[in-house]
């Protein structure tokens, strides 16, 4: 009679024999590193927000101790006057700058990959306005928006028509802040909505050919249903920047965003409260308030763009 052995059992606790696990610390080169970029995030970004959580709900002037306040400032800034108004300033002007810059980007986009010659020196040229300095181009367009020497006004002029005080009016100052950002912004979404185009297949829009569907079909059908993920980034991206807009209102019309306060953006109110009234407190309230606008703009387009998407 033969008897075979049989091994026993594995219980599920058991571990499959191979190489022995390393301990956490045999990694450490590996962190090292990284460890640069860590370091710098903890300083530049982690430490700044904590300190400006913590300094919304104390009362400084910058030098004195600190006294807390609890909800003070919050509580003040819902009754603040100019608060809301430099909150109405920041959203219509990213509403006036940023639906023509991706609209026009947009636009570019699909004629410069139609496009057959010259596509590189096209894309430089686009890009160049995202690289220029931003107080330079400031000072630029507050020269042609000049109200006695401006190239706009001169151009009135030459067709017969009346001047604007562009920078001395509520609205002026909107629309020449507008386009100082649509001018630096179209180029920069240009290019990314380009290689959104350059990625979907041609054999779509072939197809649609042969289907006898003529462009404005083959757009709307092929084109901006591939590039909703694209459309996305940009919004988001737009909207992040657009809510802190700073350097185009206080080079072109001044800290007290000109007249009426038609420029005073809530990021230029920010550095006032902090730097001009030296309140750091009610201005960290402040920066807490822009960073919850921003959050909530960023999920509305995520959500209204993702749904239509998943529709």
């Amino acid at each position: 009679m033969t008897l075979t052995a049989t091994a026993p059992p594995r219980s599920a606790g058991t571990a499959k024999p191979g190489r022995p696990r390393k301990s956490i610390w045999s990694y450490w080169r590996f962190y090292l590193a990284l460890s640069p970029f860590y370091i710098l995030f903890a300083v530049f970004g982690l430490y700044p927000l904590a300190s400006t959580i913590l300094l919304a709900f104390q009362k400084w002037d910058g030098l004195g101790p600190r006294q807390f306040v609890g909800l003070q400032n919050f509580s003040f800034l819902l009754e603040d006057s100019t608060f809301w108004l430099s909150l109405w300033n920041t959203v219509v002007l990213f509403v006036m700058s940023t639906v023509p810059t991706l609209a026009i980007a947009l636009t570019l986009a699909v004629m410069l990959n139609s496009a057959i010659r010259f596509k590189g020196i096209y894309r430089v040229a686009y890009f160049i306005p995202n690289i220029t300095s931003l107080v330079a181009a400031a000072i630029f367009f507050a020269a042609i928006f000049s109200t006695n020497f401006g190239l706009i006004n001169s151009g009135l002029r030459a067709l017969g028509l009346p001047t604007e005080d562009w920078l001395g009016q509520p609205w002026g100052i909107k629309i020449a802040v507008s386009a100082m950002i649509v001018w630096q912004w179209t180029g920069y979404n240009t290019i990314i909505y380009l290689a959104g185009l350059q990625a979907i297949p041609t054999e779509q829009y072939e197809a649609a050919k042969v289907d006898g569907a003529g462009p404005l079909r083959t757009f709307f059908s092929i084109t901006l249903p591939q590039l909703r993920p694209v459309v996305l980034f940009t919004v988001i991206m737009s909207t992040i920047g657009g809510l802190q807009t700073f350097t185009e209102p206080q080079v072109m019309v001044g800290e007290t965003g000109g007249a009426d306060q038609s420029g005073l953006t809530t990021v230029l109110y920010f550095y006032n409260t902090a730097f001009r009234a030296n309140d750091y407190g009610y201005a960290g309230a402040i920066a807490i308030s822009i960073f919850l606008l921003v959050l909530l703009f960023t999920a509305i387009n995520w959500r209204l763009l993702r749904g239509r998407s998943s529709e």
